[in-house]
């Protein structure tokens, strides 16, 4: 099996005579891209590998022009997990300890106390932020209770990581009962039954439609057009010139003499450098200038 195909897709599928919608998602080196710049601890992989997929699938099923990100704090070795996505389904990740983490380390055991934040920003309209309390063994168990006691929508989601011919995989499934109620929950517990029967060599292994057809035979599937997923970081050098315009200019210029006239900015989700001598930071300064007193 190969999934050179369908790797880094995403498929949104409904069931003619269930009133329930789909997703699938593999994410192979839209996953391997987010760690390629970072040596995290396995536990912490697995769990960004968790939260991609996450993303991914509900940025999917959110019908707007705009960015998600789903965040996790706590006072635990794991400080910060997040996870930005588009309607475009560009998507990136980061990560930030503060103490050993076990590669065997469960959820609780990285995070502490801690709360998973959705941030939800269209580009017109306003902003939504959902708080979720990370009371549960596994990400996927939290945002089920999630939908259920916010948005009143039965949710099911399967989400894995792992490895397929040599490579770092993360994949998922979604299942979600149609929100004009007209589901049943007799439909909704059967077609996630079978859902359930996924083993990981089909989910990182089969084209999505094949394996739509192993799990779904006996229904009516209409599956749609595949959407690309990427890794995406956005950064830049304007972004990060205007970075260090954020700091005093005494600052800035005890830097400079410190760091022998250049200051070096990477970034954190890729990797990326920028380098600013005194010069580039008087001129993006001036710029700054400007748009200040055009209001802009």
């Amino acid at each position: 099996m190969s999934y050179t195909k369908d790797n880094d897709k995403l498929y949104r599928y409904l069931f003619q005579n269930r009133a329930v919608r789909g997703e699938w998602v593999r994410l192979n080196d839209t996953f391997t891209e987010t760690l390629n710049t970072h040596q995290y601890p396995k536990a912490v992989q697995n769990l960004l590998g968790e939260m991609v997929v996450a993303t991914s699938l509900l940025t999917a099923i959110m019908k707007f022009e705009g960015t998600i990100t789903v965040q996790i704090q706590g006072d635990g070795p794991l400080k910060l997990a997040v996870v930005n996505s588009n309607e475009q389904q560009q998507l990136r990740a980061l990560a930030r300890t503060q103490a050993e983490i076990a590669d065997d380390a469960t959820l609780s055991e990285m995070i502490g106390n801690g709360v998973l934040v959705i941030s939800i920003m269209p580009n017109d309209g306003e902003r939504y932020q959902g708080v979720i309390a990370l009371d549960k063994p596994t990400i996927r168990e939290c945002l089920e209770d999630y939908f259920i006691r916010s948005e009143q929508l039965q949710t099911h989601l399967i989400i894995r990581t792992g490895e397929y011919e040599g490579k770092a995989v993360a994949g998922g499934l979604l299942l979600q009962i149609m929100p004009d109620g007209t589901g049943t929950p007799e439909d909704f517990e059967h077609l996630m039954t079978l859902a359930e029967t996924v083993k990981d060599e089909e989910l990182f292994g089969l084209e999505a439609k094949e394996l739509l057809f192993r799990l779904y035979h006996e229904e009516q599937v209409e599956v749609y057009p595949p959407q690309d997923t990427k890794f995406h970081c956005g950064c830049s050098r304007e972004r990060s010139g205007n970075a260090i315009l954020l700091l005093p200019m005494e600052e800035i210029e005890e830097m400079l003499a410190e760091k022998n006239g250049v200051i070096d900015m990477q970034c954190e989700c890729c990797g990326t450098q920028y380098f600013f001598d005194k010069t580039a930071i008087m001129e993006f300064k001036q710029e700054a200038d400007k748009l200040s007193q055009l209001g802009l």
